[in-house]
């Protein structure tokens, strides 16, 4: 009896680590505090503190109430891919990579964020080369290392 439920303890341990998936919360926040919701009408706004909320261990902020309100109803739609991680990064290189909040795209309404810094701006890499072939890649590789920190 007693190996069972060592077994048991052991087996719920590896579950919940599983499922622990590893998001980008630079500044505390997914997106940097950027509003998700924003990317959908082409903008980057900042979020602001006031207008937060919190999902699957994640802070997120919003520009407004309206943008909070609509995230809240429907948080699968607006949170980034890859756990807000630089989707190019993950598909070329199977690594997490830190974003520019205010490089993005969305894609099959799917939020994606990038990196961009001086010279490199993996948006114009992703968009240059074959971003579905790129989506298909990312997705593989972040099966792989979602979970890990």
């Amino acid at each position: 009896m007693k190996k069972n439920i060592s077994f048991l303890f052991l087996f719920m341990g590896l579950i919940v680590s599983a499922q622990s998936i590893d998001y980008n919360t630079k500044k505390g926040y997914a997106a940097n505090g950027y509003d998700v919701v924003s990317y959908f009408d082409n903008q980057a706004l900042e979020g602001k503190t006031e207008f937060s909320t919190k999902l699957d261990g994640v802070n997120y902020k919003f520009s407004s109430q309206e943008n909070l309100d609509t995230f809240t109803a429907n948080p699968e739609k607006y949170a980034p891919q890859y756990g807000g991680y630089c989707a190019y990064a993950v598909a070329v290189s199977g690594k997490k990579v830190s974003i520019n909040p205010e490089t993005f795209e969305i894609r099959d309404d799917k939020l994606y964020l990038f990196y961009n810094k001086g010279k490199t701006n993996t948006l114009e890499f992703w968009k240059n080369e074959s971003p579905d072939a790129l989506q298909a890649k990312a997705d593989v590789n972040w099966e792989k290392i979602k979970n890990k920190k």
